[in-house]
């Protein structure tokens, strides 16, 4: 049995840009070493949920690992807070939430994510005053800041138990049943959270409802008044003076163990909480690596080497790297190109110079397309390599959107992957 190595690259596929002469970032490029792995393999395009779907990370990354995320997923929310080590019993309201900037009439947006400039120990600070501030109606709750401007909310109903059928007070996310889903034109004003349609009459949906819009209400307040932000605001930084909170659940999806499906030891090897509170529900071991040092070209050359080391433990690893997914949600093209390059060449390089290809079966793709023009995911298909082992070339010339069209691989869905992988390396 050959070893896996599926490596998923968060918001990689992209739309043409005109400052790029048409190209997408990843078409403009240098990447020699993707474009080897997919000269010595095969390529196709990859819809990571479905045709028509503009997935969040979370539902796409379920369906990659080769779950239905239709008849398993119950919100990010859930998944987030597990992760971070909060108690989701079921009834209990657990949300993905960020930090973000109000404008003097509270409602209106400034900056969802404050700038991206919010540091752990301010988002810490902050969190901290909250929970020590902070009572509900009814309820109790646990907040606790995350990576930047993220964090994790979970709401326990002292009365009765709530319900995750509610809408975001973050515009820029729907629901769409208990998917949620990126927009791509929305107003920048905070939502009042409500029941969703078919949901207006449930009592555990209307307190759920009710509890998110005081807490929202009740933590602006608190930060409005806290030093951390006035501070901020005398250093000409924006204040994370709001919270927006989306992808709302009521309990934790129950996945059977990965290793019951295809009957290996998978370890995983990811950068944020939603991805980690997969892989600890779908039973992947954790791989630690050691935290970021700020230099790009330091932290993926120790993260080839963490992936090689981890190659000897399990028989397959599943690697998530987040690089190209934040410059696309600012629409700076040309930042995400770089990262592109850099995780070539300080990632790529190294692992190839010793990664034993006949040995191995690589698979290299993302989980959803950020376009940088609509600063949003969209529901375009993403390029897929798989190589290694004896897998045969197909006559595929570089690793991009426009030539992964052309591969033999075709048109798969995410579910169809890591099946395929585990069947190549036999």
């Amino acid at each position: 049995m050959k070893k896996i190595l599926y490596i998923v690259l968060d918001g990689l596929g992209d739309l043409p840009i005109e400052e790029l002469n048409s190209k997408t970032p990843l078409e403009a490029a240098l990447t020699p070493n993707l474009d080897r792995l997919a000269q010595q393999g095969q390529t196709g395009l990859v819809y990571p949920v479905d045709k028509g779907i503009a997935p969040e990370s979370d539902i796409a990354v379920i369906s990659l690992l080769g779950y239905e995320a239709h008849k398993y997923y119950t919100a990010r929310g859930p998944l987030e807070a597990f992760a971070e080590g909060l108690e989701v019993n079921d009834g209990d309201l657990a949300l993905r939430v960020n930090f973000a900037t109000a404008e003097a009439d509270g409602k209106t947006i400034k900056d969802r994510r404050v700038g991206r400039n919010l540091t752990t120990e301010e988002a810490g600070a902050l969190a901290r005053e909250i929970n020590s501030k902070l009572t509900l109606s009814g309820a109790t709750f646990e907040f606790k800041n995350t990576i930047g401007h993220r964090g994790v909310l979970v709401i326990h109903g002292m009365r009765s138990k709530l319900s995750g059928w509610i809408t975001n007070t973050d515009p820029a996310y729907a629901r769409e049943g208990v998917f949620g889903v990126a927009k791509e034109k929305y107003e920048n004003v905070v939502v009042k959270s409500v029941p969703l349609p078919g949901y207006e009459n449930l009592p555990e949906a209307v307190e759920a409802a009710d509890l998110v819009n005081e807490f929202t209400q009740k933590a602006q307040e608190i930060l409005n008044d806290s030093v951390v932000n006035k501070k901020r605001i005398a250093e000409n930084k924006l204040p994370a003076n709001l919270i927006l909170a989306r992808d709302a659940g009521d309990r934790l999806p129950k996945f059977p163990p990965i290793s019951s499906f295809y009957h290996l030891n998978f370890g995983s090897f990811v950068q944020m909480p939603v991805e980690r509170g997969i892989a600890l529900l779908t039973g992947m071991e954790i791989i630690e690596v050691p935290p970021s040092s700020g230099h790009l070209d330091i932290d993926y050359s120790v993260w080839a080497k963490v992936a090689l080391d981890s190659l000897k433990k399990y028989a397959g690893i599943y690697v998530h790297i987040k690089g190209p997914d934040e410059p696309a949600h600012d629409g700076d093209f040309n930042k995400k190109k770089e990262i592109i390059e850099l995780i070539d060449k300080f990632f790529f390089s190294p692992l190839l110079a010793q990664l034993e290809l006949d040995n191995t079966v690589i698979a290299v793709t993302a989980d959803h397309s950020t376009a940088c023009a609509r600063k949003a995911h969209t529901e375009d298909p993403v390029p897929l390599l798989i190589c290694g082992g004896n897998i045969k070339p197909d006559g595929s010339l570089s690793f991009s959107e426009k030539t992964a069209k052309l591969g033999s691989l075709g048109e798969l869905k995410g579910v169809e992957i890591l099946p395929l992988l585990v069947k190549s390396a036999q």
